[in-house]
């Protein structure tokens, strides 16, 4: 299909704590736009207060495809996303709108337009096998095996990043070729021609104080009791993806005794400020983005909203 015929979306992208998710509802009313998450976490029922999830009012104004979709105890992958995401937004180019994917998590952003090579479906059996050796071990140990089998992917994965280094060693076993040598092979096409917003905070200072004060809230909001009531289920662990979830993973520490409230607070914010920088990392790397910083406020300069109106009206075919 020639480039000027692909339908049109938008990607809406940024670290943590940066506004993504007003500025999507905002852009919503503007525009002919309709809203799919992408977020690790969002798509988790039960899980609201620590992913800082769209409340009821907001999400009955203001739908939200892929919130919502899985429990906490089954696992969701970037390839489950692409599936999930391109059959979404295939319904809202068929509405005649136009899908707006509002979130965080670059792998999903990644694989969904770059596409995924063709890997091994998972093997709950062996899963299960690697999660045992790991809870043994330690994940740590489970990397260096990785980076005698695939020293290239060992690189790409952090010794604590378990969820990736279980996929790593899984498709190995399944295959027996490095992991690193398959994700290069062919990819699914993209049908739509996208235009790229990110938001990325030029004040660390701010970003820092903002994700400070969000968990703080999250605290006062209950954020120990949504733990507590996932722990009652007894169905839950700490190695599952969705507790592995930033916030979660602390909370979860904090009830087995691991640290005291001060400690839970100063983790939690850590561990938040780290995901915003990987975050942040990731969105440098997207060469094609419209940038704007959400936290400038500077006399004269027109508001985020207008800013970002003005790329869309740019972007988007006939009157708005």
């Amino acid at each position: 299909m020639p480039f000027d015929q692909r339908p049109p979306a938008v990607f809406l992208m940024g670290p943590t704590a940066s506004g993504k998710t007003a500025l999507a509802c905002e852009l919503s009313e503007v525009f002919p736009l309709e809203l799919i998450s992408v977020d690790s976490a969002l798509v988790y029922r039960g899980m609201d207060i620590g992913t800082a999830k769209p409340d009821a009012p907001t999400l009955a104004r203001y739908p939200h495809a892929l919130i919502d979709i899985r429990d906490p105890a089954e696992p969701y992958s970037a390839a489950d996303f692409r599936g999930d995401a391109m059959a979404a937004m295939s319904a809202i180019t068929a509405r005649g709108k136009v899908p707006l994917l509002v979130g965080g998590t670059g792998l999903y952003f990644r694989a969904l337009q770059q596409g995924l090579s063709a890997l091994p479906e998972a093997q709950p059996a062996l899963r299960a096998r690697l999660t045992e050796e790991a809870s043994q071990l330690g994940w740590p140990a489970l990397h260096e095996r990785l980076r005698g089998l695939d020293p290239a992917a060992a690189a790409r994965i952090g010794p604590q990043d378990a969820q990736r280094l279980q996929r790593a060693l899984e498709v190995i076993e399944l295959t027996g070729r490095p992991l690193s040598e398959q994700q290069g092979g062919p990819r699914q096409g993209f049908p739509w021609r996208v235009l790229k917003l990110a938001l990325l905070p030029a004040d660390r200072a701010g970003l820092h104080a903002r994700i400070a004060q969000r968990f703080e809230a999250m605290l006062a909001a209950g954020l120990l009791d949504e733990v507590r009531a996932l722990r009652a289920r007894g169905d839950l662990h700490a190695d599952l993806p969705a507790i592995r979830a930033v916030g979660y993973r602390q909370a979860w520490e904090y009830l087995d005794g691991q640290t005291d409230l001060a400690g839970l607070r100063d983790r939690g914010v850590f561990a938040t400020r780290q995901l915003a920088k990987r975050q942040i990392t990731w969105l440098r790397s997207e060469l094609d983005a419209r940038v704007f910083d959400p936290l400038a406020v500077a006399r004269g300069r027109p508001p985020l909203l207008q800013r970002a109106a003005e790329a869309l009206r740019m972007f988007l075919p006939g009157p708005i």
